[in-house]
């Protein structure tokens, strides 16, 4: 018997100096940074308290950040309000903290280790921990949030979230990469396990309408559906004294209001209803934005020019259209759209013509690449040597019977004019466009469902090209996905995995031009147009910059 307890006691000792062998250890040596040196970008003598007010066009379809109809416009607001482990300061573009603390980085290249701050906190009041990161990879992963995108890239892209203790993690990419774009490409924000606990197959349904814990310093207090939504700040915020929040953050309340009409929007910032108005549009800047509120200084204009990437803007050809399947159809709507006459008149002179998807990133844009000009000459030869030759009595072109008649989906009101002009251009090429205007949430619907033929559409800006959400064919003929011209070319598909995985930044800036150079020649997307600058107004209890 004693022969078998000490029998037990020696395998006892094996089994846990085996599972202590097993605990993920730190590397020896690492070299922990952080970096509180860089300038403040706001006023420390900025007055707290206040409700600031805003609009949007159109209610959210959705509360989520992710799965079917998550990416609004609105999804900003509650992404500036979940921080990640660190972020780039907006100057300098140097790596400053935000819920880490200090990192550390790999010899191997593609992997950071994060201190967490210990005093981070949920809306909740529960911790942030390292299993919240963890967590992420999971819930990213799971086939239940419905979202390609996602599940793709924190499986292909990030491979492993290791956790050390409650606040230390390490963060391992695919391929090395350079210091200051590893926490751009494998950065994380933390994903609140304790709420979600386990996820099913009802997770987008349950979760549509939900406020769900973050850790920023604004969470939503207040929902009216189709109405407006309020933020409230935290005045127990557990980074309100962080050197990088200092002075930022200031007011009590947001409020986000339901206006569908921007001129009637205007028309409240007028009376005080709204402290901010955006005026990009020159309609507005030259024309509604003067007089005695403006000459008497109760309203103050600004314009800042900016040197940064440009808003992917333009019209995306759905290629799996069965007329728009025919490049000859695509080549000529480009040459026939009249975008100089638009920039000359509606626009003022004030915006410039975009040239290629990517613009203002650098080296990694293909300078090379200009659109195509307004050249009727041009879209007739094509189509004249096309299927599309023959013209009906109306002067649209025909093909066994069928019209050269497309829609075109926009979803803002005042944008009207401006494809009026391109309408009747392209009329004289024997090609019809149907505007269809759309409230911004049906349009974003449409797309998303790959149910336009011909959209009006912006995306946001990156760190770097961003190529495999919108051309590799892994994302066509597929709902909610960002590849809404439906690409799909194998040799296309090898050049974006190539650049997706190389760590060589020269051969990757020559994919990144290769690259621009298909989309440009696809003729799958028209650009339209770019502002060097932002403008706009705010009343003058409202300091800014």
């Amino acid at each position: 018997m004693k022969i078998i307890k000490n029998l037990l006691i020696v395998v006892s000792l094996i089994a846990s100096n085996f599972l202590f062998a097993a605990e993920p250890q730190l590397p020896a040596n690492l070299k922990w940074v952080t970096n509180n040196q860089e300038p403040i970008w706001s006023d420390p003598n900025a007055k707290k308290g206040g409700v600031f007010t805003d609009f949007m066009l159109a209610f959210p379809p959705t509360l989520r950040t992710v799965g079917p109809d998550s990416n609004s416009s609105f999804r900003s607001y509650i992404n500036a309000n979940q921080l990640g482990l660190v972020d780039i300061h907006p100057n300098t573009l140097k790596v400053i903290p935000q819920i880490a603390q200090e990192w550390a980085y790999d010899k191997d290249g593609k992997t950071v280790y994060y201190k967490l701050d210990p005093t981070a906190r949920w809306s909740d009041g529960e911790p942030v921990t390292a299993d919240d990161f963890v967590f992420t990879l999971e819930f990213m992963r799971s086939p239940h949030i419905n979202a390609p995108w996602y599940n793709n890239y924190y499986t292909e892209q990030i491979l492993d979230v290791t956790k050390f203790d409650e606040h230390t993690i390490s963060v391992t990419g695919a391929v090395a990469r350079p210091k200051e774009e590893l926490h751009y490409y494998y950065g994380l924000t933390p994903t609140p396990k304790h709420f979600f606990k386990k996820l099913n197959e009802n997770w987008v349904k349950n979760y549509n309408w939900t406020i769900i814990p973050n850790t920023g310093p604004y969470q939503i207090s207040k929902i009216k559906k189709g109405k407006q939504v309020e933020f409230l700040r935290k005045q127990d915020w557990w980074a309100k004294d962080r050197r990088y929040n200092i002075g930022r953050f200031n007011v009590d309340k947001v409020i986000i209001k339901v206006i569908r009409d921007v001129n009637i929007a205007y028309s409240h910032f007028e009376k005080g209803n709204l402290d901010t108005f955006t005026l990009i549009q020159p309609e507005f800047w030259h024309n509604k934005a003067t007089g005695p509120l403006y000459d008497k200084g109760f309203i103050e204009k600004f314009l800042f020019y900016n040197d940064m990437p440009r808003s992917s803007s333009g019209l995306f050809l759905n290629q799996d259209n069965e007329i728009l399947k025919d490049k000859n159809v695509r080549l000529a709507l480009a040459y026939a759209m009249n975008f100089d006459k638009v920039i000359n008149t509606v626009l003022r002179g004030d915006y410039e013509r975009l040239q290629a998807f990517h613009t203002g990133y650098g080296e990694y844009s293909n300078q090379n690449i200009t659109a195509r000009p307004f050249d009727l000459d041009k879209a007739n030869e094509i189509l004249n040597k096309s299927q599309w030759s023959q013209r009906g009595g109306d002067g649209i072109r025909t093909h066994n019977g069928k019209r050269l008649s497309l829609n075109l989906n926009y979803g803002r009101k005042e944008h009207s004019e401006r494809w009026s002009i391109l309408k009747q251009d392209a009329l004289k090429a024997g090609i019809e466009l149907n505007l269809v205007l759309q409230d911004s949430s049906s349009h974003y619907k449409t797309i998303m469902q790959k149910q336009h033929q011909i959209a009006s559409l912006g995306w946001s800006t990156g760190f770097r090209p961003a190529f495999w959400q919108h051309f590799h064919s892994e994302n066509a003929h597929k709902p909610q996905t960002n590849n809404v011209t439906n690409m799909d070319d194998p040799d296309l598909d090898k050049l974006i995995m190539q650049y997706r995985s190389e760590t060589d930044k020269n051969i990757r800036v020559k994919l990144a031009q290769n690259i621009e150079q298909i989309i440009h020649d696809s003729a799958a997307f028209i650009p339209d147009f770019k502002v060097p600058y932002t403008r706009g107004a705010h009343w003058r209890w409202i300091k800014f910059p």
